[in-house]
């Protein structure tokens, strides 16, 4: 018999369904959801839709198969996204029958679409190079796949979008016994252009992980890569093109109503430490930002996404964020607040990209100490006095994505978000205690004249 482990973050949309599609399968005996901490109503869902339901014991992917593989019952395990609705009725039986069957000890899913980019210049490039005789595979990405659970539990779970590639990489260095099987049309959300990027590198980074000591490495190799990269910077720039406005957000005050440090603080127990820390460094941010850091020390991700998931975020965001995209926007985040914080609002809300301080984790428990992006500091092209200033990641970015500076808005809500809001072809002054992100939208496809320095007071 089959287990099957459904990896799951907030898909109340669809989970019911691809529970269904396994439970009804006759060689299906035990199903299994692994929520990643899912805050709508995935859990009970998939309760009632008759899986067993565990939490991950760790933020991400690759740790929830893990999960999942540790308590399956059955010998043979089947991985199924939770997000997609068009699997073949037959899938499981696809995937499953070459393993019950002795033929195969792995099957790895490909699906009829277009070859995607990441497969086509990154994964397959870099296994010809590292891997001399590695097999042809169609989809080495595909996250639907089939195997032994005594193989599983040998082998390594890569978290992010390396998860994949690791498993088959690791599957071929174990000698198991490998075959792709075609499970028809699969429909699955395009990722956005900041996604590819976030993947290329991810792949990119287990397999050059997992090749050390196993494969060809030499200055020629590294030569190598550095083209592949080269041909996904290329590629991405390319489809980037076409986009030529650029909408930035604050976080605090703007996209939450709130504070995340002041909101962390209350709930954490240093108001008061954070308070003495912004009175006596008023003129220093740079050892503002570190000794606020330091508070955090001790706190896994966790507890602070907790934090970020408890606070109230300004009415219509997703609507304008939408609305954004559908007049051709860039949209991102530029914050002096943390990386972990602002990149979750970035996959809850679609942002394109985000740019804010870095806090540095070991095992998932902040260390108290923070990286300063250099996008923040003056350089050859600041526009302002400032030595740390939003304005400069507001530069680089409409470097990085060939903008003019005055095809972008701005909406911030303080001191710091001044300059840049000055600067940008329209600037929001935002107040969160009041509901408008839905007149900004509705003018921005009104106006498409970007010549224009619009201050709104509220």
């Amino acid at each position: 018999m089959v287990t099957v482990i459904i990896p799951a973050l907030n898909e109340e949309n669809t989970i019911e369904q691809v529970i269904a599609l396994a439970k009804k399968d006759p060689l299906v005996s035990e199903v299994i959801v692994v929520d990643d901490k899912s805050k709508d109503a995935t859990v009970a869902i998939a309760r009632t839709a008759g899986a067993k339901v565990i939490t991950s014991t760790k933020l991400g992917k690759g740790t929830s198969m893990k999960d999942g593989t540790t308590i399956a019952q059955n010998e043979v395990i089947v991985f199924l996204d939770a997000d997609i609705v068009t699997y073949p009725e037959n899938v499981i039986e696809l995937l499953a029958s070459p393993i019950l069957s002795g033929e195969a000890d792995f099957t790895k899913s490909y699906f009829s679409r277009q070859a995607g980019r990441v497969t086509e210049l990154v994964a397959k490039p870099l296994l010809n190079i590292l891997y001399p005789g590695f097999p042809t595979f169609q989809q080495p990405l595909s996250g639907m796949i089939g195997g032994r659970k005594a193989l599983f539990d040998a082998i390594e779970f890569e978290d992010g979008y390396g998860v994949d590639i690791g498993l088959l990489i690791d599957m071929y260095i174990l000698g198991a016994n490998i075959r792709e099987v075609h499970i028809g049309r699969i429909m699955n959300d395009m990722q956005s252009l900041e996604e590819l990027g976030k993947m290329s590198r991810e792949v990119a980074r287990t397999i050059m992980k997992k090749s050390k000591g196993k494969a060809v490495q030499n200055l020629e190799t590294y030569e190598y890569i550095q083209v592949i990269r080269e041909q996904m910077d290329y590629a991405i720039h390319e489809g980037l093109m076409s986009l030529k406005k650029i909408a930035v957000f604050d976080m605090d005050n703007t996209v939450f109503r709130a504070s995340f440090i002041r909101t962390a603080a209350n709930a954490f127990g240093f108001s008061q430490e954070l308070a003495a820390i912004v009175k006596n460094n008023a003129g220093n941010p740079i050892i503002r930002t570190k000794q606020i850091a330091r508070l955090l020390r001790g706190r896994t991700i966790g507890e602070l996404l907790e934090i970020a998931d408890s606070m109230e975020v300004t009415p219509s965001l997703a609507q304008t964020i939408a609305k954004l995209k559908e007049q051709g926007y860039i949209t991102g985040i530029i914050s002096d607040s943390y990386d972990c914080i602002t990149n979750h609002l970035k996959n809850r809300y679609g942002f394109d990209f985000t740019i804010s301080n870095e806090l540095e984790f070991s095992k998932s428990i902040v260390t108290g100490e923070v990286k300063i992006p250099s996008f923040f500091v003056a350089g050859e092209k600041s526009m302002c006095r400032h030595d740390y200033c939003k304005l400069n990641a507001l530069i680089a970015i409409c470097e990085r994505y060939n903008v003019d500076l005055k095809n972008t808005i701005v909406i911030g809500d303080g001191e710091n978000d001044i300059c840049s809001i000055k600067k940008a072809g329209i600037g929001v002054s935002f107040c969160s205690t009041y509901e408008f992100l839905d007149s900004v939208a509705d003018f921005i496809v009104k106006e498409p004249d970007f010549d224009l320095l619009i201050p709104i007071i509220t």
